[in-house]
């Protein structure tokens, strides 16, 4: 499987790369960067999304690009995409897509994986740059994304690497749903998910189409739960919490 031989290679990957690896980009510590995230994460802590009923309730989907799974061991973020929803309608004419400045060309895998070529990166904006467009298309939004452990360790890396500031947005993953709708089909990929819930995927392993799909599934689940007598974010930790 596809699936299986990246993971693969991206475990070879993984120890090859400089761990560094946003500190060769340009200077990014931009002070009204940093003020503007700093402004949001104070807004975050006043923002309690877990009691809005799931029909008003305002997301951003998100799904990143990357050169591996371990940022900390030098993988990098190749482009990040995300598409917004209110309640189940997946909001298509709002979107955000930004591939992320490098010199260095990626792996050739990963080139064949994405799509993303060394031409697309070099005329990139830079890391900080993408980081504050993001942060101001996303605002005090939750966040989704399928697999979201992934997304979460290298939005914490970059944020801290290159604003020096705390991520703090709460990430929701898609599995946090499905696995109360369907908890005997043990979907894990993307692909498996979309399958099951008859989704198509317009390009798979891109960031923007990846996300719209990630969308439509987490919609469908919002869809679903409601059905199943969950009326927010909060019902649903409390079914979990029973469970335990």
């Amino acid at each position: 499987m596809v699936m299986d031989q990246m993971i693969q290679f991206m475990k070879q990957m993984s120890g090859k790369l400089n761990s560094n690896v946003y500190t060769s980009l340009p200077s990014q510590s931009d002070p009204s960067k940093i003020a503007y995230i700093r402004n949001l994460q104070r807004e975050l802590k006043n923002k309690d999304t877990l009691q809005v009923p799931f029909d008003e309730l305002e997301v951003v989907v998100f799904d990143i690009e990357t050169t591996g799974f371990f940022p900390y061991k030098g993988d990098k973020i190749l482009s990040i995409g995300a598409v917004k929803m209110q309640g189940e309608r997946v909001l298509e004419d709002d979107v955000f897509y930004a591939p992320i400045y490098s010199e260095e060309a990626p792996p050739e895998e990963i080139e064949k994986l994405t799509g993303i070529t060394k031409e697309q990166l070099i005329n990139a904006e830079p890391m900080g740059a993408v980081l504050k467009d993001f942060y101001q298309f996303i605002k005090s939004d939750t966040l989704v994304a399928h697999h979201s452990s992934h997304e979460k360790q290298f939005m914490k890396h970059a944020t801290w690497s290159v604003l020096k500031t705390n991520f703090q947005h709460r990430i929701i993953d898609t599995a946090f749903l499905t696995k109360i709708i369907d908890p005997v089909s043990n979907l894990i990929t993307l692909d498996e998910c979309c399958d099951h819930y008859g989704i198509s995927i317009e390009r798979r392993h891109h960031a923007l189409y990846d996300s719209i799909a990630t969308a439509k599934l987490w919609s469908k689940s919002i869809r679903q739960v409601k059905e199943l007598g969950f009326s927010n974010l909060k019902d649903v930790y409390a079914h979990i919490a029973n469970l335990k």
